[in-house]
């Protein structure tokens, strides 16, 4: 009935595996593709009588008014600059924290600190940004009343641009130390004992151990999840930096990325077709870099790549 090759010869041939997997389509048909339609907004000037397809096209307009105001030169490098350090020094931090617990030989104080380092990763945001609050608050926080009792001048921090991508950073690695250092640890427990067994008779000590053993078998590890951060490399972290910076736009010059710039034109603007656009050029911006990143990847090593 069916040629012995393509999509209905499968179809008809694995019915029941087509079927487990069709509410899983359907989710994502639903909740991934069909909304993609809204794409066209990125072309329009939005006007709430007219709707999607009865607002004015406008063709590249919001496209060139981000490029030409500098607004979005200025958003891909604050969402890149902070993915970039979120994920160099998020896996160095988090290997280096897995390292140092797989060499714990104590059960009960290798539990306990794995529960401690984990725990964050479950604190919510808004919880954060009041943690943040009464440490840096100008008048009653914890860090300028420590200044003012060692008779040294308050520092407004809120007012102080610089110091926030390091205190945003600190913020990101604390709470997703956890995490990531779980993953790394699994793998480590991986690891055979016969080649910690090997280096030990051939004189190798601790850290040789770590550098020729350790950390070359968790390099896999390490590309995959490089591979699945560089797709959501210009996704930034709404929550954090939402919820620390807010609505103070003395920070925006240094904490804007492109998901709170999106948020803002559509909170505060109205302007969808703008935040659409920012949006859109997002998506391809990581769809690219992931394609790229994979592609170099298979070509020098294809064991590593995601496909």
């Amino acid at each position: 009935m069916f040629k012995k090759k393509g999509f209905f010869y499968e179809l008809n041939k694995n019915k029941i595996m087509f079927l487990m997997i069709a509410p899983t389509l359907l989710f994502f048909l639903i909740n991934s593709y069909a909304p993609m339609v809204g794409i066209y907004y990125a072309f329009t000037s939005y006007d709430f009588a007219g709707g999607l397809f009865g607002s004015p096209f406008v063709g590249l307009d919001n496209f060139k008014f981000l490029t030409q105001s500098g607004i979005l030169l200025k958003l891909t490098i604050n969402t890149l600059g902070y993915n970039v350090v979120f994920i160099i020094l998020g896996n160095v931090v988090s290997i280096g924290a897995a390292i140092l617990l797989s060499e714990v030989r104590g059960k009960l104080f290798k539990k306990l600190s794995q529960s401690i380092m984990f725990l964050p990763y479950f604190v919510s945001f808004v919880l954060i940004s009041v943690l943040a609050f009464n440490m840096f608050n100008a008048d009653s926080g914890f860090i300028n009343q420590l200044l003012k009792s060692f008779g040294l001048d308050p520092v407004d921090i809120y007012n102080t641009p610089w110091l926030w991508p390091f205190l945003i950073t600190a913020f990101y690695i604390w709470k997703n130390l956890g995490y990531s250092m779980v993953i790394y640890l699994a793998s480590i427990m991986g690891i055979s004992d016969e080649y910690y067994e090997a280096a030990k008779i051939d004189g190798a000590n601790i850290f040789q151990r770590i550098w020729y053993i350790t950390i070359p078998m968790l390099k896999s590890t390490f590309i995959i999840l490089l591979l699945f951060a560089l797709g959501s490399i210009m996704k930034g972290q709404f929550d954090l930096f939402y919820q620390l910076v807010g609505n103070n736009g003395v920070l925006f010059n240094v904490t804007d990325i492109v998901d709170t710039y999106v948020y803002r034109s559509l909170k505060v603007n109205f302007d969808i077709g703008m935040a659409t656009a920012a949006g859109l050029y997002q998506s391809i911006f990581g769809f690219v870099m992931i394609m790229t990143v994979n592609y170099i990847i298979k070509k020098i090593n294809d064991d590593y790549a995601l496909f």
